[in-house]
């Protein structure tokens, strides 16, 4: 499977980047949201010719677009609308925050940092892939 990720912590990109890739997923990065937004403009307008993300994992708080403003626009992106999409934040969000996230921009789950010991993370991110399959 092909993973999305968009984090600005480089520690935290790099790690869920090689855990990825230790679970047998390829991925594409971004530092920041405008960086995403810039890849959803390149498969947008024809020009990227690579794999689509197949899963998305990204920060909520990042320099430029938003990861809730990224997931929009990934479910008006065609070939990805209904890939699974799941938010990380260093910050405490209520239920109702949460849930008013999801329904206004399509996001499967938001997760909590610091982010779940490593095979806790593989089930969680797991049952959110397969649910959506």
């Amino acid at each position: 499977m092909h993973w999305m990720i968009a984090e600005d912590e480089a520690d935290i990109r790099n790690l869920v980047v090689t855990m990825a890739g230790v679970w047998g997923h390829s991925t594409v990065a971004f530092e920041s949201g405008t960086k995403a937004s810039e890849f959803l403009d390149s498969v947008d307008n024809g020009s990227y010719s690579g794999q689509l993300p197949e899963f998305a994992l990204m920060d909520i708080r990042m320099p430029g677009q938003r990861g809730d403003e990224i997931a929009r626009r990934i479910r008006e992106t065609d070939g990805m609308q209904h890939i699974p999409i799941v938010l990380m934040t260093a910050f405490a969000l209520s239920e109702d925050e949460m849930r008013t996230m999801k329904a206004d921009t399509g996001v499967d789950h938001i997760i909590n940092k610091p982010l779940p010991d490593f095979m806790q993370l593989k089930g969680i991110l797991d049952n959110i892939i397969a649910a959506k399959q």
